[in-house]
């Protein structure tokens, strides 16, 4: 299978690099937060949208997914990776990558590589 250069979409994606203790003034706060590297341009095709809305017990259950396939069997995308899809990369007052999907499964494939994301919502 081969994707067609008009199909693909470029989208940011970034590697998990580790974790970092969060500062508490001059102390260690005892937590730790998950730092990604930076941001890089990566082109695949995207799939449209899909996914269920359901009234839950303490609120709304979203579940909005998306398929990335590329040709690309050194794709450096893998299951700790965050992606911006939806909006270019940005930061919050704190540095902190903001992200919308996050990478559920990666299928690698002789020919191809299909990724499946879902969305969140990072604060």
């Amino acid at each position: 299978m081969k994707c067609l250069k008009r199909n693909k979409t470029t989208f940011y994606y970034a590697n998990f690099a580790g974790t970092q203790a969060i500062q508490d003034g001059e102390y260690d706060s005892g937590e730790r937060k998950s730092v990604y590297t930076e941001p890089s341009a990566y082109q695949a095709n995207v799939s449209p949208a899909t996914g269920n809305s359901a009234v839950e017990q303490f609120g709304n259950s979203l579940q909005y997914d998306k398929v990335i396939v590329t040709d690309d069997l050194e794709c450096p995308i893998d299951e700790n990776t965050v992606l911006c899809i939806d909006a270019p990369p940005a930061t919050d007052d704190d540095g902190n990558l903001i992200f919308d999907y996050i990478v559920k499964k990666v299928a690698r494939s002789l020919n191809s590589v299909s990724i499946a994301v879902s969305k969140v919502e990072v604060s």
